[in-house]
């Protein structure tokens, strides 16, 4: 079964149960918001990553991801000149199907994806949470400004979503983790990208800058 949502084209990737402010400026997005007020709760619309083009202007995102994550509107703070400030929060994730271009802002045909467990993940989640205090502690070290520790959860798949969020990644990086298929798929990956950003920044401090400019590093 699917589902049309508005859609929000973005050069960034939103994970279910983390947090995305926005201020809307442009025309078809203080529509989108003023459409979504008109409704009953809950208001929502669809985030879907920019693989080709940008976010500004009528046409701009010519092709989309095909995963994308349901962002549901929690405040909304209107603006002089009818801009908004909006609060939104990640939900569901889904598959975009079709793509309606007809209406001032983007909508889509989508089916919603199921959240697994997948097979084994206490392993995946025990390999995660281990780089990624050692993620965080070499973060640190390297001089960069770090949130305070949290708890992390014990659910798999939340968790596989918070260190998905929370790492310094590539868009494309991230619309892989969001895109895998299980939370153990999900952990797996990440933990990869963790180890690999863990040996980087293992290297990065010690390393003269001059070395980047010529194009002479290579971390592996």
């Amino acid at each position: 079964m699917t589902e049309r949502l508005p859609l929000f084209p973005l050069g960034t990737v939103l994970f279910p149960g983390l947090v995305l402010p926005l201020h809307l400026f442009e025309d078809r997005y203080r529509r989108l918001v003023a459409d979504l007020l008109e409704r009953p709760e809950p208001r929502r619309f669809g985030v879907v990553g920019i693989e080709l083009g940008h976010e500004v202007g009528n046409e701009a995102a010519r092709r989309l991801a095909e995963v994308g994550c349901v962002a549901e509107l929690r405040e909304v703070a209107p603006r002089p000149g009818g801009r908004y400030d909006i609060v939104t929060v990640g939900s569901r994730r889904f598959r975009l199907k079709e793509v309606d271009r007809g209406r001032p802002y983007l909508r889509g045909e989508v089916e919603f994806l199921p959240e697994e467990a997948g097979a084994d993940p206490e392993r995946a989640a025990h390999r995660a949470r281990r780089l990624f205090h050692l993620y965080r502690h070499r973060l640190a070290a390297a001089g960069a400004e770090v949130a305070d520790p949290v708890d992390l959860p014990g659910d798999p798949v939340r968790l596989s979503y918070l260190i998905a969020a929370a790492v310094v990644l590539d868009q494309h990086d991230k619309q892989r983790l969001l895109a895998a298929e299980d939370a153990t798929v999900r952990l797996r990956t990440g933990n990869d990208l963790l180890a690999r950003e863990n040996r980087l920044l293992e290297v990065l401090p010690t390393v003269p800058a001059g070395q980047f400019l010529d194009g002479a590093f290579h971390p592996n």
